[in-house]
Formats: structure tokens, sequence, C-alpha cells
């Protein structure tokens, strides 16, 4: 028989538990057939698992964070009105749901919009630790300013393979272009990209 712990037998430590059943989660290929028989519960499970994600992508396509909530809105929408068309195996849902939102984000793009308003800058905070998160906002707001200077096509690609973390054979795919393609405009993109931060921010690229 093991022996018990000396502190658990002297009743200092509660016992161990007993290891957890591991939690399966449906596939959303499983979630969007439930979807389809009009569960909302499914439909709730896809939004809440992949929502983040779209409007990180929407944000960063169009720059503008309200409109990338509308965008993501009407992207769960027309997942629920179509649900009962989805057929597994022809695409992976994540990619799907990217195709949707580029379109909706290329429709917004087109449209004629007022420029935006600047950005007040934070006052500063003499504190190390206010200071050092200041520090990589400033930094994340140049990158975000480069990428918003790319071409659309070039900031796409970037967005969706290296924030999105999708393969280039899905970015493709969503894309509507070759692998080929995609790869000629990642790397246009990453030149244009350190281009441009070079210009904005020297010393991030350890340059003077």
């Amino acid at each position: 028989m093991a022996s018990v712990g000396a502190d658990e037998g002297r009743g200092l430590l509660p016992p161990r538990p007993k290891p957890a059943a591991p939690i399966v989660r449906e596939s959303d290929e499983a979630l969007m057939r439930r979807v389809g028989e009009g569960d909302r519960d499914a439909c709730g499970e896809l939004v809440e698992r992949h929502l983040g994600r779209i409007v990180a992508f929407a944000s960063r396509t169009l720059g503008d964070r309200t409109a990338a909530e509308d965008v993501a809105q009407e992207v769960f929408l027309r997942l629920w009105k179509h649900a009962r068309r989805w057929r597994p195996g022809r695409a992976r849902l994540t990619t799907w749901l990217h195709c949707v939102a580029l379109n909706l984000c290329r429709d917004r793009l087109a449209r004629p919009r007022d420029a935006p308003l600047e950005e007040g800058r934070e006052p500063a905070d003499p504190r190390p630790q206010a200071t050092a998160l200041l520090q990589q906002r400033d930094i994340a707001r140049h990158v975000a300013g480069a990428l918003a200077d790319l071409g659309e096509t070039q900031r796409i690609a970037i967005t969706l393979c290296h924030y999105q973390g999708l393969r280039n054979i899905e970015a493709a795919e969503v894309m509507g272009v070759s692998v080929e393609a995609l790869e000629s405009l990642l790397a246009r993109g990453r030149r244009a990209l350190r281009s441009r931060l070079r210009e904005l921010v020297p010393n991030l690229l350890g340059e003077e």
C-alpha cells in the first residue's frame, strides 16, 4: 500500500484531489450543425469562442474599434442565418469567419469617411511600472500606425498571418489569392513595415 505523506497524515494538508476528467469541447463543426438546427446555445458558444479574434482582425483592418465591433456583430448574424447551409469539409469555420469579416471590412473601406480625430496622449506617470507600460503602449501605437500605412492587401496579409495566426494556405484562401501571391505580399509588407518603423522610431529597430 502506498504511504501517505507526513503532512497529509497529520491533517495539515487536505487529501490530494483525484485528477479531474478532461473537458471535451465540441468541435466548431459539431456546434455549427447544432446552430443549423436552431440551437442558440451552440451559437453563443461559437460567438464566445471566436468573437475576440474577429474583432481584433477587423480592428486592425479598419483602424477603428467601434466599426470593428459592428463588423463582428454582422459576421455572427450571418453565421446564424446561414448555418443550415454550412457544409463541413469545405473550409474551417475560422477561415469562413475571416472571409466574411474581410468582405465586410472591404465594403466599409470603400465608403467615404471623415478623417478620425487624433487621440490625446496619456499623461506621464513617474512610477517605473507605469513608465514601462506607457513605453509598451507607445511602441504598440507606432506599430499599429505603421501597419495602417501599408497598402490594404499587404496589411490584411500580415494581419491574418502574424496577428490572427492563420496558416499561409488559410490566409490565401481568405484573401482569394494563391499561396505564392500571399507570400509575396508578406515579404513586401514586412519590408515596408520595417522601413516605416525605421522612420517613426529608429530606436525601436536598434538604429540611430
